[in-house]
């Protein structure tokens, strides 16, 4: 009698061979490293042409010398290790800081600048150097995805550093009169903010330069809650806060080439020194005239339009939205605290916060999509935000006298476009997480999903108990209730 052939499921990206599906994954990978790479390079080029180093040296000489940011490189290195069990974590851990104590004895001894985090960084190459030469497959792909995430942290911060010297040196004039003047349309929310925080400092601005000042610390703790489960499950989840962090402050600044703003503490306060326009923030509203772009100087980065802390911000938040109500209170906090600090210490106009709130979900959109898969509504809020982010820095360049002219229009009509692209990322937004929610969940590498139950062996006719049949799942050699190893 002859048997129906075992059927030989088709490996998955667990096996020593990649699944076809996994190709394309790792040719874009691939083509993202190395347009990353060629980006640096560009960047190291132009910044060299201004006399100052780019980010490839300031971060190769981190290995070394003493880093400008200890806890910088500790956050990469907490990023990398998402991808090593508890036991490596402890032991990389370790290494770390054996590897700051001989560097911290050796510069005492020789009495050089004294920092920490070249440990860190040391650990995080080691660990790519141990998926090269030690791992294979899937193992060596997480690996070095792991290293990429904690080098690239460290890199964005030293890109965008490079970028806004670049926005200072290449960016001899301003454009904040013209968005002062758009800003009466909003009613002036920087100069009433900052007068708020000038009556309740300095609780209020101590509390505020804290949120400010840590919102990288808090995207750290959010991100390192969505990978908590990277090694356990040896894959990244698709989509991260990570990844939108990282290209919000990518392209954020090129958007500051395009319209180089100071903020109104420097243009119109005692920050900008001699070259303010006027003490007036926040007690004085600057008059309405035709704005004209003002001469500034070549080291205050031209960083406000638009607001990348809002951007980062408002991801932060979004993101905060699935964890526990702890962190979703601490979201909303560090949010709202971020737009008050951001208008209250005078570093942003209202209009920046706009563009900025427009600008993240966007890009939060793309990155989704990307990850998940284009669907006609990502496409959708993707063109409204671009098509409504260009008209607001249209409106605040060739608009703004009839802005500040005829605040009753004006006003609201920014407020409503910048609250349709709210409503339809959060409309898309929930229809796609629903959407993949009905999705079955991928398993576990060491689990196999558990089989049926089976049903009730039918009964003979007229007997009480039929012996089971051959083809009772429950039979199946190969089914096993393994619990996945713990990490």
């Amino acid at each position: 009698m002859m048997t129906e052939p075992t059927r030989i499921p088709p490996r998955d990206d667990r096996g020593t061979q990649p699944a076809p599906w996994r190709r394309p994954r790792v040719v874009l990978w691939t083509a993202a490293g190395a347009a990353t790479l060629g980006f640096l390079v560009a960047l190291e080029i132009v910044a060299r042409g201004y006399g100052f180093s780019g980010p490839i040296t300031e971060q190769s000489r981190e290995v070394i010398f003493a880093p400008e940011s200890g806890p910088l490189l500790y956050g990469g290195l907490a990023l990398t290790m998402v991808v090593l069990t508890w036991r490596q974590r402890l032991i990389a851990l370790g290494i770390a800081a054996g590897v700051d104590v001989a560097f911290f004895l050796v510069r005492w001894a020789l009495d050089a600048d004294m920092n920490f985090g070249n440990g860190a960084l040391w650990v995080v190459l080691g660990v790519a150097v141990l998926g090269v030469t030690r791992r294979t497959g899937q193992e060596r792909l997480l690996l070095l995805k792991g290293t990429g995430l904690g080098l690239l942290l460290v890199a964005g911060h030293k890109t965008g550093d490079t970028w806004l010297l670049i926005t200072s040196k290449t960016r001899a004039t301003v454009l904040d009169a013209y968005v002062a003047a758009a800003d009466h349309a909003l009613a002036d929310p920087s100069w009433l903010v900052g007068r708020f925080l000038n009556a309740t400092a300095p609780v209020s601005t101590g509390i505020l330069h804290v949120v400010y000042g840590q919102l990288p610390l808090a995207a750290a703790l959010v991100g390192l809650y969505q990978l908590r489960r990277v090694a356990v499950e040896r894959r990244f989840p698709a989509h991260h806060l990570v990844r939108t962090f990282l290209v919000i402050g990518l392209f954020g600044p090129a958007i500051y080439m395009i319209f180089p703003v100071v903020g109104p503490v420097f243009a119109y306060g005692t920050d900008g020194g001699a070259w303010a326009t006027a003490n007036l923030w926040p007690d004085v509203l600057p008059p309405v005239t035709d704005p004209q772009p003002i001469p500034f100087d070549g080291i205050t980065p031209r960083n406000c339009m638009p607001s990348l802390h809002t951007a980062w911000a408002v991801t932060l938040f979004i993101h905060s939205r699935d964890g526990s109500r702890a962190m979703r209170w601490a979201g909303t906090f560090w949010l709202v605290g971020t737009l008050t600090a951001t208008l209250g210490f005078g570093y942003h106009y209202g209009a920046d916060l706009l563009a900025g709130v427009v600008f993240a979900l966007t890009i939060e959109t793309a990155m989704r999509c990307s990850a998940h898969g284009w669907d006609r509504a990502g496409v959708r809020v993707v063109a409204l935000g671009t098509a409504v982010f260009a008209a607001q820095l249209a409106s605040y360049r060739w608009l703004p006298t009839e802005m500040a002219a005829r605040p009753w229009l004006y006003g609201p009509l920014l407020l409503l476009v910048t609250g349709a692209v709210v409503y339809a990322y959060v409309r898309t937004a929930r229809t796609a997480r629903a959407a993949r929610e009905r999705e079955p969940k991928p398993g576990v590498p060491g689990q196999r999903p558990a089989p049926a139950e089976p049903a009730e062996p039918a009964k003979a006719v007229g007997t009480t108990g039929a012996a089971p049949t051959g083809t009772d799942d429950s039979q199946d050699p190969d089914a096993t209730d393994a619990e996945p190893e713990l990490v």
